[in-house]
């Protein structure tokens, strides 16, 4: 059988040691009290040194009474920098859900307690040991792996989808997924798409130069491409000052066809280097409208010439209707909230351009889903236009 030790409380201890100097026989009052002498001159010397600290009890550290506000203002210390640390590490871990949390603290037992990590994690510690024994429930596996793909199609997407556009990715990919639980996966994801800002026109329409009717009429679908063009300018901001973006886009596939950049409003570096980009990468069909606002470099006659030479129709929005040319005014909402307002710096001029130049071919043409392509792309969407 194994050997039953005796136990004492500090009460005992104490009179013991203290009855012990009045003793003349230590060895005798120690037989008296059937223990060990040894152990009585060991709690002497623990009380010498420690007072009424002396015997605090198993897992209790000893510490003088003189000593013990110090003693305890030190262990806070310790724990909160032990809690920093930890938090520090595990922050990229604590919005990925309670299976990526119990893998990091599986993964660092051999560093922190686990009762530790548990606790200042915010982690139940019998479900950690439930989920170490039996692992991932199917149904947390199924929320980790969407919330993964949630995440990815945001970054992807330059962080602009909204739940919207997720939810159609998602659904293309294979989920089951409605847009609410997406809005909520997002925001316990720490998820938001940049929200839209209003910005002033460029239009100076306040000329004596030839305008045209509105034959476009706001009818913004077309069947097949070089139908209709739609063209607007807009100003960005940089550290040095303004620069101008001019879009021509084929109402057909939204696609961007031709787009300049330029230091000023001047006809030759706007509307004229676009059109042209346009007519190089797009054939012009016969009969082509090209429709624009009443803005002085789509009304003067060095465009007009253009124009009649690539033998288009011009079309232009009313005057104060800016929902006549609503598609092209769309697409620099989108640009500016997806591109320009993302950045909290202005940047400089080349910089921006070279941002321009990847958003417009490497990701609006090629990448980006579409609501009025039905949340395609617009490569998915001509690539299902020609098989018909």
């Amino acid at each position: 059988m194994p050997k039953k030790y005796r136990k004492f409380d500090f009460a005992f201890k104490e009179n013991v040691v203290k009855l012990s100097y009045e003793k003349k026989c230590l060895q005798d009052f120690a037989d008296e009290l059937k223990i060990y002498a040894s152990t009585i001159c060991r709690w002497r010397r623990e009380y010498n040194r420690f007072g009424s600290g002396s015997f605090p009890g198993p897992g209790y550290p000893r510490v003088h009474p003189d000593q013990k506000r110090l003693f305890e203002l030190e262990r806070e210390s310790r724990k909160s920098d032990l809690r920093l640390e930890i938090l520090k590490i595990a922050t990229p871990y604590l919005f990925q859900g309670k299976p990526i949390i119990y893998e990091f603290i599986k993964n660092h037992e051999d560093k922190y307690s686990i009762h530790q990590m548990c606790k200042i994690l915010g982690i139940c510690k019998r479900t950690y040991f439930k989920w170490k024994k039996n692992g991932i429930p199917k149904k947390h596996r199924e929320v980790a792996e969407l919330k993964e793909e949630i995440a990815s199609i945001f970054l992807s997407s330059k962080k602009c989808y909204g739940r919207d556009k997720i939810t159609k990715e998602l659904n293309s990919r294979g989920f089951k997924i409605g847009p609410r639980q997406v809005s909520n996966y997002m925001f316990a994801l720490g998820l938001r798409s940049k929200a839209k800002r209003k910005f002033k026109t460029t239009t100076d329409s306040k000329h004596s130069y030839n305008t045209a009717p509105n034959i476009l009429n706001q009818e913004f679908i077309t069947d097949a491409p070089s139908k209709v063009w739609v063209s607007d300018i807009t100003y960005i901001q940089t550290k040095t000052g303004f620069i101008y973006l001019t879009i021509v886009m084929d109402l057909y596939d939204r696609k961007i066809v031709g787009w300049s950049l330029s230091g000023s409003l001047l006809t030759k570096e706007t509307t004229i280097p676009a059109l042209e980009m346009a007519v190089r990468n797009r054939k012009v069909s016969p009969g082509l409208v090209f429709h624009s606002d009443r803005g002085v470099q789509y009304a003067n006659r060095s465009f007009i010439d253009q124009i009649d030479a690539h033998k288009c129709i011009r079309s232009m929005s009313r005057k104060g209707c800016h929902l006549d040319n609503a598609v092209a005014e769309s697409f620099f909402s989108s640009f500016k909230r997806e591109l320009i307002y993302r950045s909290a710096e202005l940047l400089t001029s080349e910089a921006l351009k070279k941002e321009i130049l990847d958003y417009i071919e490497n990701w609006y043409n090629t990448k980006r889903i579409h609501s009025s392509l039905k949340y395609r792309t617009i490569e998915q969407f001509n690539s299902s236009s020609s098989e018909y």
